[in-house]
C-alpha cells in the first residue's frame, strides 16, 4: 500500500488531538487507582466464590502486575496507558473465569472500553479487542465452560470470540468517533469548517516533530473586509468567508492545512520552504482575482499575504512562525495590499516603527505637522495652468519629511485618513478660492478622496459645507478616486459619487490602468476626468506598445466623454507625444513640482508645446 493510500486511511480512522500532559496525568491517576482497587476486588470475589486463598491471591497478583510498568522510571505515556489498560482487561478476564462464564460478566469489557477512552488514544482500544478475541478463542477452546455459558459457543468458540470482539470493536469505534466529533467541534471553525487556531498550532507542532526539513506558514487577511459587512451586511460577509475558504482549499495541496484564525484572517500550514509556500500564495491571489457572486451581485476581493518559514524563524516554535507571517502580512498591507510578502529578519523592528508612526500620525493634524503642496495641471493645447492638485505632506518633528507612500496607507488602515482628508479638503478649497480672487478667473482644484472617506456617510455634507464656507463654486472642485473603489460595492459607490456630482463638483478616476478597469463599471461611474497613471506615461515613446496603449486610453476616455489628464510627465518628448495623441491635460515635474502655496507662482505657468518626432519612429 503506497503512502498516499495510508495517509487517506489514517485520516479516515477516528482520532483527535493528544491530551495536554496535565490533563492526561489527572485521568491516568484516576484509572491507575481504579485498576488497583479492582485488582484487590477480584481476589476478594474469588474468595466469595469459594476459590482457594492461593487462587484469590494469584488473581489479584495477575490483575495488579501490569501496573508495575506504570512505575518504571521514564515510562512514556503510551507504556503507562498500556499498563493500566492491561490491568483493567486482566480483571475482566478473571471476572469471566471466577463467574464461570456468566454472560453478565462479559459486560465488564465494555465498562473497560469506556474507561480507557479517557486516554483519547487508540492503543487501549486495540489491546481490548486483542485480549477479548484471543482469550475467548484460545481459552474458550480449552475450557469452554469457564468462558461461555451456551452450547453454540461451546461448539464454535472462535466464532463467538469474534462475535464478542465485534461488540468490543463497535464500542471502541463509538467512543473513538465521539472523541473525534468532539475534537472537531473544538478544533474547527464552525462557519467555514476549516481548522481553527488551536488545530493549526497543533499541525505545526506535529510537522516540526516529524520533519527534518522546513515548515512554512501563510498568513492571509482580506483587504477591506469591514467594508463588506458595513455595506452588504454580516450575512453577506459570512457568505464571502465561506466562499473564500472553498477557494483556499482548492489552491492548496493535499498535505497542506488551511485554517481560519478568526474574523477575516486565514492561515495555511505548508510542508516545505518559503518558495513552496509562496507558490501556494500566488495561486490564492490568482484565485481571488475572480469576483465572487454574493447575493446575486459580483464582489471583487483582494487579500494580503505574509509568508514565513523555519529558515528565517530563529527557532522552531509555532508561535514564532505565525508571528513572523503576521508581520509579513502587515508589510503587504503597508505596500498597497493585494500582494504577497515574505518575512525577512528586521521586519519586527519595521513593524514597531510603523506602530510608532501611526501613533504619531494621530497627532499630526492637531499639532500642525501637515502641509498641503500644490502641483499644477496644464492644458496641453495652449500650455496654460488650469488648476492644481492638492497633495498632503507630513513634516515629522524627528523623522523629517515623511513620504506620502509611507503614511497614507497607514492612515487609510488606521482610519486617520478621514480626519486628514477633511483637513486637506478645507485647506485646498480655501486656497482655490483665494487664488481665483487674486487672478480674477476660476482656478480649479483637485483633491484626492480615499476609499474610506468615500464610505463615510457624511462625505457629501462635508464637501457641500466646505465649498459654502470658502465661497468656491462647486464646478472648480474635482474629487479624485482610484479604481480601487470599483472593487467595493459598486451600487453604493455609484450612488455616493452621483450625490457628490449633484453638488456640481467633478469626479476624476485617478491612476487609471493600474486597477480593476472593467468597461461595464467605467460606464456606470459618474465621472468627468480620467487620469492616466504615471507608469504608462514613463514608458511613452520607448516602444510602439506603450504609445498604442496610451492612445487607446485617450480614445476610450473620448468615447465616454471624459477629459484626460496624463500624470508624471517629465520630459519634452513625453509632452510632445501626448500632444500628438490629443491628450487634453497633463501633470508632472516638467510643468511644476508640488510646492507649498506661498511658493506657487502668482502668474499662470505657460509651457509651450515642443515639436514631436513622428509617432511611427516610436
Amino acid at each position: 500500500m503506497d503512502v498516499p493510500v495510508l495517509g487517506r486511511l489514517r485520516r479516515w480512522l477516528p482520532e483527535g488531538r493528544p491530551l495536554p500532559d496535565e490533563v492526561w496525568q489527572r485521568r491516568h491517576t484516576v484509572l491507575l487507582r481504579l485498576a488497583a482497587v479492582q485488582a484487590v476486588a477480584i481476589g476478594v470475589l474469588a474468595l466469595l466464590r469459594d476459590r482457594s486463598p492461593a487462587v484469590a491471591l494469584a488473581a489479584s497478583a495477575a490483575a495488579a502486575y501490569p501496573l508495575s510498568f506504570c512505575l518504571l522510571p521514564g515510562a512514556s505515556r503510551t507504556l503507562r496507558a498500556a499498563g493500566t489498560t492491561a490491568s483493567l482487561l486482566a480483571t475482566s478476564v478473571l471476572l469471566v473465569h471466577v463467574s464461570d462464564g456468566l454472560t453478565e460478566a462479559h459486560f465488564h469489557f465494555f465498562v473497560v472500553v469506556g474507561l480507557v477512552s479517557l486516554y483519547q488514544d487508540r492503543l487501549p482500544f486495540g489491546l481490548a479487542l486483542a485480549v477479548v478475541v484471543l482469550h475467548h478463542g484460545a481459552v474458550g477452546t480449552l475450557f469452554p465452560h469457564s468462558v461461555f455459558d451456551h452450547d453454540a459457543a461451546f461448539r464454535h468458540p472462535w466464532l463467538w470470540a469474534c462475535v464478542h470482539g465485534g461488540f468490543v470493536l463497535a464500542a471502541s469505534l463509538a467512543n473513538l468517533a465521539s472523541w473525534r466529533l468532539n475534537e472537531r467541534q473544538g478544533l474547527h471553525d464552525p462557519l467555514t469548517g476549516l481548522a481553527n487556531r488551536t488545530r493549526l498550532v497543533q499541525g505545526i507542532v506535529a510537522r516540526l516533530a516529524r520533519r527534518g526539513g522546513q515548515v512554512s506558514v501563510l498568513f492571509l487577511d482580506l483587504d477591506d473586509f469591514k467594508d463588506v459587512n458595513d455595506t452588504r451586511g454580516h450575512a453577506a460577509g459570512d457568505e464571502l468567508l465561506v466562499t473564500i475558504a472553498e477557494r483556499l482549499r482548492a489552491c492548496t495541496r493535499e498535505d497542506d492545512e488551511v485554517g481560519r484564525l478568526g474574523g477575516d484572517e486565514f492561515a495555511v500550514v505548508v510542508d516545505g520552504d518559503a518558495d513552496e509556500a509562496a507558490a501556494v500564495g500566488e495561486r490564492v491571489l490568482a484565485a481571488l482575482a475572480e469576483p465572487i457572486d454574493i447575493g446575486g451581485r459580483p464582489l471583487a476581493v483582494h487579500v494580503s499575504i505574509g509568508v514565513a518559514d523555519t529558515a528565517t524563524a530563529g527557532d522552531r516554535r509555532p508561535g514564532t512562525l505565525l508571528r513572523n507571517a503576521d508581520r509579513a502580512m502587515y508589510r503587504a498591507k503597508a505596500l498597497g495590499k493585494n500582494r504577497l510578502v515574505r518575512y525577512l529578519p528586521g521586519m519586527a523592528e519595521a513593524a514597531q516603527d510603523e506602530v510608532d508612526l501611526l501613533a504619531d500620525l494621530s497627532l499630526a493634524t492637531s499639532s500642525g505637522q501637515l502641509e498641503v503642496h500644490y502641483q499644477p495641471t496644464v492644458d496641453l493645447s495652449d500650455g496654460r495652468t488650469t488648476g492644481y492638485e492638492a497633495l498632503v505632506r507630513w513634516h515629522h518633528p524627528t523623522r523629517g519629511l515623511v513620504p506620502p507612500a509611507e503614511f497614507i496607507p497607514q492612515a487609510e488602515a488606521g482610519g486617520q485618513v478621514v480626519e486628514i482628508g477633511a483637513w486637506v479638503l478645507e485647506q485646498a478649497v480655501r486656497q482655490a478660492a483665494a487664488w481665483s480672487a487674486e487672478a480674477g478667473r476660476p482656478v480649479g482644484m483637485a483633491v484626492n478622496l480615499s476609499p474610506r472617506q468615500l464610505d463615510d456617510d457624511g462625505v457629501v455634507a462635508l464637501v457641500a459645507a466646505t465649498l459654502a464656507d470658502a465661497g468656491l463654486p462647486a464646478g472648480q472642485l474635482t474629487l479624485e478616486v482610484t479604481e480601487g473603489v470599483l472593487l467595493r460595492d459598486v451600487d453604493r459607490v455609484v450612488g455616493r459619487l452621483a450625490a457628490l456630482r449633484e453638488l456640481g463638483v467633478r469626479i476624476a478616476i485617478d491612476d487609471f490602468g493600474t486597477g480593476y478597469s472593467s468597461m461595464s463599471y467605467l460606464r456606470r461611474l459618474p465621472a468627468d476626468v480620467l487620469k492616466i497613471d504615471r507608469s504608462f506615461v514613463a514608458e511613452l515613446g520607448s516602444d510602439g506598445r506603450s504609445t498604442t496603449l496610451v492612445a487607446s486610453m485617450i480614445e476610450l476616455a473620448r468615447s465616454l466623454g471624459l477629459e484626460v489628464v496624463a500624470e508624471g510627465v517629465e520630459t519634452a518628448r513625453q509632452h510632445a507625444l501626448l500632444g500628438d495623441l490629443a491628450c487634453s491635460h497633463a501633470q508632472g515635474h516638467l510643468f511644476g513640482r508640488p510646492q507649498p502655496a506661498h511658493d506657487v507662482p502668482a502668474a499662470p505657468v505657460v509651457v509651450p508645446a515642443p515639436r514631436a518626432e513622428p509617432l511611427a519612429t516610436a
